[in-house]
């Protein structure tokens, strides 16, 4: 696709995301004058929504300005800095299941409705849609293994509960530490994989695109932001429980759904409209990158810092409901990616899925 193109493409939604960046401000007067909690909420959920999306323009961009070697180093230490800025600040809250409600959200989110959807944005005005069966393949081998990881800890802690091990040497959070170091050294061993010994096999299709930010104004937006969605992740980490009570529904789904889809909004919108211009192969990229970032950078990155926290977050997660989630999804996305073809069926199943566990943890009741 030509750069003229690419601009045409763009600028609408460029402007509908500059016109967002009002939330910003809103958001800040609302906290100053006391407004309700529901109404400072969501002004700022909206504004890491929209500070999200910055985010990833300005790390494309600040990537295509490293160059092809390092630009998956770019892409992954930017990439997912809005999830975990607001899990830092709900963790600091001392809300660790909450962070865990966000994990799950955001791998589900991913994988399950922003796939589905994007997915859906394409097929439905063709036939089918081709994509890289083995670049989409080794995504999905990659998720379901590190998946296996992270549910590790979770048995383990059964298995030790129910006098199936006995002389247990290891605490939940030994465990996960040692997990999430496993966690990252798999992601290491993925970008080399991907970026220096098979970087033919696996190059990105935007990785020659124009850089029409300079450097300067590259590394300001992503700084810039980052900054400010600190200042709007505190405001939401502080009337979280509250909007709750409001709402009278329970912290977890706020966590499962709303922050989820709060921290991964930018994805789930690039994904529809690469999948609209029927580049399906980038589509499922992002979805499926996304949410491996999120379980071998974000997740153990939080495991590590929260070790010096008050309330440390460890990688057992209590609920059985996150399991189920996590590992269906990861088996789905392996399904889906199998045969190199998706059409608009596929999407709403994916879809479907999702909107079955979004009602399980809806009915999960306040507290």
């Amino acid at each position: 696709m030509s750069s003229s193109a690419n601009t045409i493409e763009t600028e609408k939604p460029s402007m509908v995301f500059t016109s967002l960046l009002v939330l910003i401000p809103i958001s800040m007067g609302l906290r100053y004058m006391q407004a309700p909690v529901l109404t400072t909420f969501v002004a700022s959920a909206g504004s890491i929504a929209v500070l999200a999306e910055w985010i990833r323009r300005g790390t494309e961009q600040l990537a295509r300005h490293a160059g092809p070697t390092i630009r998956g180093l770019v892409m992954v230490s930017f990439g997912s800095v809005a999830e975990l800025v607001l899990a830092l600040f709900v963790l600091a809250n001392g809300q660790a299941s909450v962070v865990q409600a966000q994990i799950t959200g955001s791998i589900i989110g991913t994988s399950l409705l922003g796939l589905g959807i994007a997915i859906l944005a394409g097929g439905l005005s063709r036939r089918r849609q081709t994509f890289s069966s083995s670049k989409a393949g080794l995504q999905s081998t990659l998720l379901i293994l590190a998946v296996i990881a992270l549910l590790l800890p979770a048995i383990f802690d059964y298995t030790a509960r129910q006098d199936h091990l006995h002389n247990v040497r290891l605490t939940d959070e030994e465990l996960s530490l040692g997990a999430s170091i496993v966690l990252l050294v798999l992601y290491g061993g993925n970008l080399a994989y991907t970026l220096i010994t098979h970087r033919d096999a696996f190059a990105d299709e935007e990785a020659n695109g124009d850089r029409s930010w300079s450097l300067g104004l590259s590394i300001g937006v992503v700084v810039g932001c980052t900054a400010v969605i600190a200042l709007e992740a505190e405001i939401v980490s502080e009337v979280l429980t509250q909007t709750a009570e409001t709402l009278r529904i329970s912290t977890v789904f706020l966590g499962v759904v709303v922050l989820a889809l709060v921290g991964t909004s930018a994805d789930l919108f690039a994904a529809s409209w690469f999948a609209r211009s029927d580049r399906m192969t980038l589509a499922l990229s992002i979805c499926i990158g996304s949410a491996i970032q999120l379980v071998l950078v974000v997740t153990p990155v939080l495991v590590l810092i929260s070790a010096f926290m008050d309330s440390p977050m460890s990688l057992v997660f209590g609920n059985p409901l996150y399991l189920f989630a996590i590992a269906s999804t990861a088996f789905i996305v392996s399904a889906v990616a199998r045969d190199g073809e998706t059409t608009w069926f596929e999407g709403l199943l994916l879809v479907g899925v999702y909107v079955l566990f979004a009602l399980g943890f809806f009915f999960i009741g306040p507290g």
